[in-house]
């Protein structure tokens, strides 16, 4: 199909910024769609046909989709295919049938005023999403570039840093970049009081650790006491291996069947941005562990399935690995599962009790893969002395499908 939907990006300066060909196709444009910002830009005269986002966005969506084969140009700030529209409009409709003009995005803005590598910044957007997921790219020395919600987002992710450890770290609020009204605001996470702040900025931080404990790292095998739990944890020995085991990669989705504190399906989340998880628990109060476990490690995403398996993993998304670690002895899980992973799909169950071993071994001799059991001892005290203490034995069965 001939090209019909355009999205320019606006700068700050609005229209008069733009190029020779987004002057164009906004010229051409029969229907013009944005946020009251950029509609405002128009001139008080225009006549044609104009839309305003609405919230939640799908019905926009679905309203440009129904104008198609008409000239519709969509307007929106900076680059529309950095945490803009554009990748929103892509995922409905193929990038054959609309041309994309970019300006200058927030973070590029940012980057050449404060001197920073775009390519060594942890960058970030907390317009419409939680701002819990600032706790998973905190690091000492990490530099972090934030798209804010609205001018209350400064002091948020202040509260945040203080809380997490990071009250020494260094915060540049940068308004209306790329405008006549530019401005930077400066001062550390812990003593950040500013409220006269633009709804339109952007939030660099320099991440400075103002405590000696250790912190989560990126790769899996948090410490247990990172998680909430009454017991029902992998450990993290165990949840390594795991997490080694189920190979995430960046988009991929899991299912955490009987997920207890949530653990596993988190730090698959952590070792990828793009990666997805579902956990499955149907006890109330690890139900709540989930969640806040969830949003202190910064995977705030995580989808929470109340219900127990097999019955809740009915019209779940399919898979691309599921973890069984509780529940292996409920009829009918295991073949629910392996009927809904994706071929090529990995499934790992790890089990302690000798009823769940039997139905492991069964499953092997059927399916194949590869079945390991886990031994883990530990150092602890024993009178004055040192003496090993041996964790429950873990039976561990893969299998690609």
């Amino acid at each position: 199909m001939e090209k019909w939907l355009s999205i320019v990006g606006i700068g700050e300066n609005g229209l008069e910024d733009l190029t020779s060909v987004a002057r164009s196709l906004l010229s051409l444009a029969s229907v013009i769609i944005g946020g009251e910002r950029h509609l405002a830009m128009l001139p008080p005269d225009d006549k044609r046909e104009k839309l305003l986002w609405t919230s939640p966005i799908d019905h926009s969506i679905n309203e440009i989709i129904r104008r198609r084969g008409q000239n519709v140009c969509v307007l929106a700030s900076g680059d529309p295919m950095f945490y803009g529209i554009g990748v929103t409009l892509t995922c409905h409709i193929p990038i054959s049938e609309m041309t994309i003009i970019p300006s200058p995005s927030t973070f590029s803005l940012a980057c050449s005023r404060l001197g920073w590598s775009l390519t060594e910044v942890e960058t970030l957007s907390l317009c419409g999403r939680p701002a819990a997921l600032l706790n998973a790219v905190l690091y000492p020395g990490a530099k972090l570039l934030v798209l804010s919600a609205d001018r209350q987002t400064p002091a948020i992710a202040a509260k945040i840093l203080t809380q997490q450890g990071f009250g020494d770290s260094h915060i540049i609020v940068l308004e209306h970049l790329g405008g006549t009204r530019e401005r930077q605001i400066e001062g550390v996470a812990s003593f950040w009081n500013v409220t006269d702040i633009a709804d339109l900025n952007a939030i660099a931080i320099t991440c400075i650790s103002a405590s000696s404990l250790p912190l989560p790292p990126r790769l899996p095998g948090l410490p247990d006491i990172a998680y909430q739990h009454d017991g029902q944890l992998t450990k993290r020995e165990v949840r390594a291996i795991t997490l080694t085991t189920l190979s995430p990669l960046p988009g991929q989705l899991l299912w955490d069947v009987g997920a207890g504190c949530g653990s596993i399906g988190i730090e698959w989340m952590r070792s990828d941005r793009r990666c997805q998880s579902i956990a499955i628990e149907h006890h109330p109060t690890r139900l709540q562990y989930i969640a806040n476990n969830a949003i202190a490690l910064g995977t705030p995403h995580l989808k929470i399935v109340a219900g127990k398996a097999p019955i809740a993993l009915q019209n779940l998304p399919q898979p691309d690995a599921i973890f069984i670690g509780g529940g292996i002895t409920e009829p009918e899980l295991f073949e629910t599962c392996w009927k809904s992973l994706r071929s090529g799909g990995r499934l790992v169950a790890n089990t302690v009790t000798v009823e769940s071993e039997l139905i492991l071994f069964q499953w092997h001799n059927k399916l194949g893969g590869e079945l390991i059991r886990i031994g883990i001892q530990r150092a602890e005290p024993v009178g004055k002395f040192l003496g090993w203490k041996a964790m429950s034995p873990v039976t561990q069965w893969s299998v690609v499908k």
